[in-house]
This record gives structure tokens, sequence and C-alpha cells, in this order.
């Protein structure tokens, strides 16, 4: 039968965790953007681009994310959403989403 499979296997299995980490990053890189496309003054988009080059993204990737969220290529309708509340025992709670 073969190594094959079992090798396979690993590297779908790290190809999901990736892809999963790549998403949450484009996903971050690309609502930083909005505060403006450059990493220079913007220190939210610095940030989020230095996450995503630590995490081996390619350069091209990140610059279309970029472009993407400054409205330079078909932009999509994200958009952070803060909820406060109180949750069991008064426990105040404040939850950052991106919708």
């Amino acid at each position: 039968m073969g190594r094959g499979p079992s090798i396979e296997g690993r590297k779908n299995a790290e190809d999901a965790k990736r892809a999963k980490v790549f998403t949450k990053l484009i996903r971050e890189i690309t609502v930083a953007a909005r505060g403006g496309g450059d990493p220079a003054t913007n220190p939210r988009l610095r940030i989020a681009v230095d996450k995503a080059l630590s995490a081996n993204m390619t350069k091209d990737t990140v610059e279309r994310a970029v472009k993407r969220g400054s409205g330079a290529e078909g932009a999509d309708n994200m958009q952070e959403i803060r909820y406060e509340g109180y949750g069991p025992g008064g426990v105040a709670l404040i939850i950052d989403t991106m919708t």
C-alpha cells in the first residue's frame, strides 16, 4: 500500500489548520485597512500585516487583502460590532465581533 495515504493525511490536516489561520488573518487585515491602506499611517493595519507575515502568508495575499479592505478591489461588507451586556451573576461582558 505505501506511505502515501498517511503522508497525505498529515498534509491535509496541516493545510486545514493553515487555511483557518489565514482566513482569520485576512479578515483582520481587511477590517484594519478600512482605517487607511498604508501600514505606515495605520498602526492597526501594521500589526495585522506583521502577524500575517509571521504566519508565513505571502506578501501577494496580504496586498490583496489590504486592497479589498481599502476599497480598491471589490470590497465586502465586513464591519466590526461590539456587544455589551451582563451575564449570570452580574458579570459584565464585552464581545467584539466581525460580521
